[in-house]
């Protein structure tokens, strides 16, 4: 009886072991955790540039309007009745000029 009991310690100690220590066992499940928890997150900021990138289709295919701010905004156009003027800081253009003095002179 007593050998019974020994080995049986013995093979619960073993399976301890594998569950708690070996590769396979308790720190594989907490790593493929962390990786599957990593992987939805990117696939929650992926499904919401979809639906962004969706809803831009959706606006450029109904309406000129959309189209117009994104010709403003990307190409720098204006329309035909449009006048453009570009405001430029008089602090800004002596740094430039500056600039491409000190440039010049080295």
């Amino acid at each position: 009886m007593k050998w019974l009991a020994s080995a049986l310690l013995i093979v619960v100690v073993l399976l301890q072991y594998r569950i708690w220590l070996s590769d396979d066992g308790v720190r594989d499940v907490r790593r493929l955790e962390t990786a599957v928890a990593t992987q939805r997150a990117e696939n929650d900021q992926l499904a919401e540039r979809n639906r962004q990138l969706a809803a831009e289709v959706r606006d450029l295919k109904s309406g000129m309007g959309a189209l117009e701010e994104r010709a403003r905004s990307d190409l720098g156009m204006i329309a035909g009745n449009e006048t453009f003027y570009q405001v430029v800081p008089p602090h800004s253009v002596a740094q430039g000029t500056d600039h491409h003095t000190r440039t010049a002179a080295r």
